[in-house]
């Protein structure tokens, strides 16, 4: 039976435009059991090689100290000590609220050139669409949200990675025999974005309310044309594959 990581990472995020990357600068996890019994927890702070000075925004929002960051390891230090101590279970299934953690991990792997097999190989399950779907919601909700829609109490400092965690451990414990695990997944870049996979969506179903037979070449022409790039071959091949999902959606 595999254990049960709940994965909370926060990162240096900014209000700013910035070609030099975000990166993590906290890892918080807690280990269930297969009975959801709680085994251990794993914390630590990074820091990062950009932005190491945290901005005011970060700091409201995190209320992480500066003199924490300041003494931290960096990267490649603190995720070799994370994955020694994932790898105390025989077996386990990431929970991450949302696929922004697992991305900021995978992403500061490959910016540090260290290898990003294992992540990839990791089994995680959006614990965030899996509420959704559990709930019948549309709209995204905070772990605390989460929380108060169930009546359990919030306890800990929002945006501590692993206070988050032990909140996300606690939605999770409160909803699994609602959860769909077949939604489990493996990390894959995207190169698209939400608005952008949305705007193929809507013309799907424009085209189809004018009783048009859709065509990729018209989305193109009509609807994404002069609105975003298509430059990047991966993208464009993303999209294709996303408009052909949707219009196979509609035959169903």
């Amino acid at each position: 039976m595999s254990d049960y990581i709940i994965l909370d990472i926060e990162f240096n995020g900014r209000k700013f435009a910035s070609d030099k990357p975000m990166e993590v600068i906290e890892i918080g996890a807690v280990r269930l059991n297969a009975s959801l019994q709680p085994m251990d927890e794993f914390s630590a702070f990074i820091k990062p090689i950009f932005f190491a000075k945290l901005n005011g925004f970060i700091k409201r929002k995190t209320g992480i100290p500066q003199e924490e960051i300041d003494s931290a390891a960096r990267f490649p230090a603190v995720i070799a000590q994370f994955i020694q101590w994932l790898n105390r279970s025989d077996a386990f299934l990431l929970i991450t609220w949302g696929g922004e953690d697992l991305k900021r991990i995978v992403f500061d792997t490959r910016m540090h050139k260290l290898d990003d097999s294992y992540w990839l190989a990791a089994n995680y399950f959006d614990l965030l669409k899996g509420f959704l779907r559990y709930k019948n919601l549309t709209n995204d909700v905070s772990v605390e949200g989460a929380l108060s829609e169930l009546g359990i109490p919030s306890t800990g400092s929002a945006h501590r990675a692993l206070d988050d965690a032990r909140m996300t451990a606690d939605v999770f414990r409160r909803v699994i025999d609602g959860l769909d695990f077949a939604h489990t997944q493996q990390f894959k870049d995207v190169y698209s974005n939400a608005k952008e996979r949305r705007m193929v969506k809507v013309a799907v179903r424009n085209m189809a309310a004018q009783k048009m037979v859709p065509q990729w070449e018209t989305v193109v022409e009509q609807y994404l044309k002069d609105r975003i790039s298509l430059d990047d071959p991966r993208k464009l091949a993303e999209l294709k594959q996303y408009f052909a999902a949707a219009v196979d959606n509609r035959h169903l």
